[in-house]
């Protein structure tokens, strides 16, 4: 008798994929034939509303299940982790930077979520990486981008140009915050491009780090007035082992959430694009509804 695994992808009703099932074909003899195994199909996560989502082991990347993989959808604020990712490996993160008076305007047009940052005060690169991932502030966001293109026009190249760097063939950024300008779709990419580019940032020490914060405080000091922000993440602090990554929402992005947790030895990574209803802890849901599937499956 010879048994063979076969290991093969399943696309299932309303595009979600089940990454694999086992299969296994047993040659026997005729008089054994009726004991030969049936199909073992692993149970799918249960009650993700998102429109697009997906998620992977955070370590290789292997894709355990998605829906709309590759669609192009806004993600909102989920574009700051390429903000950050451009930051930090133009490096300098302690030189210091002048909030400009620009920010005021720029939060007040587009009705943009805001770490409160003062116009005139000096922070350093990597206390404005807290304040644009922590509380995901667009004036922070706006603040980077002013300094490291410098000017707004080549930072979104440089954003551009390591997405294209990265392999992300489906993303393309209008600007540095995921606001909707300048229009709502212009700035936008996939489940697929968002997990890669997830677990390039997670790489980085100092981005781990901020993402991980609950809140952050600065003391007021010579040249800054004192700030405390809260991070946005409906995870942090509530499910064990979340470890980021960001929030995001925009009228047409819905609520989204790229988000990563590690326990017991494994991690997995994954997004969750447009979740509907109200409120970010929305896609808070989606994110515990994967990553308790992803946990609950066997492993080591």
């Amino acid at each position: 008798m010879r048994a063979q695994l076969a290991v093969r992808a399943t696309r299932l009703a309303g595009g979600a994929v089940l990454a694999v099932c086992a299969v296994l074909s047993v040659t026997a003899p005729s008089a054994a034939a009726s004991t030969a195994q049936p199909a073992v199909v692993r149970s799918l996560p249960s009650g993700v509303q998102a429109k697009a989502a997906a998620i992977a082991n955070a370590s290789t990347g292997a894709l355990l299940w998605s829906r709309d993989l590759d669609a192009e959808r806004p993600m909102g604020s989920i574009t700051k982790v390429m903000t950050a990712l451009a930051v930090i490996r133009a490096g300098d993160l302690n030189r210091k930077i002048i909030v400009p008076s620009a920010v005021v305007a720029y939060v007040r047009e587009h009705d943009a979520s805001s770490a409160d940052l003062r116009p005139g005060d000096t922070l350093t690169g990597r206390q404005l990486l807290v304040a644009m991932m922590v509380p995901s502030g667009c004036d922070a966001a706006y603040t980077l981008a002013a300094a490291y293109g410098p000017g707004l026009g080549a930072f979104i190249a440089k954003m551009n140009a390591t997405a294209e760097q990265l392999g992300l063939t489906r993303t393309h950024f209008s600007n540095f915050d995921g606001l909707p300008w300048p229009t709502e779709y212009s700035t936008y990419s996939t489940a697929a491009n968002l997990i890669k580019l997830g677990r390039v940032a997670m790489t980085s020490a100092v981005f781990r780090s901020i993402v991980d914060l609950r809140s952050y405080r600065i003391a007021a000091g010579d040249g800054h007035h004192a700030y405390l922000w809260q991070n946005t993440n409906p995870l942090l602090g509530v499910y064990p082992g979340a470890m980021g990554i960001k929030t995001g929402y925009t009228l047409a992005a819905g609520h989204c959430l790229l988000f990563e947790a590690t326990r017991d030895g494994r991690s997995f990574i994954g997004v969750a694009l447009d979740s509907p209803g109200i409120g970010p802890a929305i896609s808070g849901a989606d994110a515990t509804r994967l990553l308790n599937w992803a946990f609950s499956l066997p492993g080591r």
